[in-house]
């Protein structure tokens, strides 16, 4: 819990309404490259979303086939 109370505010809200189990850490580091990458918060965030979308769609059509509304195409 010390690790998630560290994250920045904008990061802590993401987490809290991420659809995946984001560890504190993990989430940091993804959040801090983005970070670096694109220079603002707000895109930051924005490549975590789309990061978690890939991930769910990963996730998806291993679990429940290519045909659920969530598996990448």
């Amino acid at each position: 819990m010390t690790d998630y109370d560290r994250l920045p505010p904008e990061l802590r809200a993401w987490v809290a309404n991420a659809l995946l189990p984001w560890r504190a850490v993990t989430v940091k580091r993804a959040y801090d490259r983005a970070l670096s990458r694109v220079g603002h918060p707000d895109l930051a965030l924005g490549e975590l979303d789309r990061v978690q979308r890939s991930l769910v769609a990963k996730d998806a059509g291993r679990i429940w086939g290519a045909d659920h509304p969530d598996a990448a195409p």
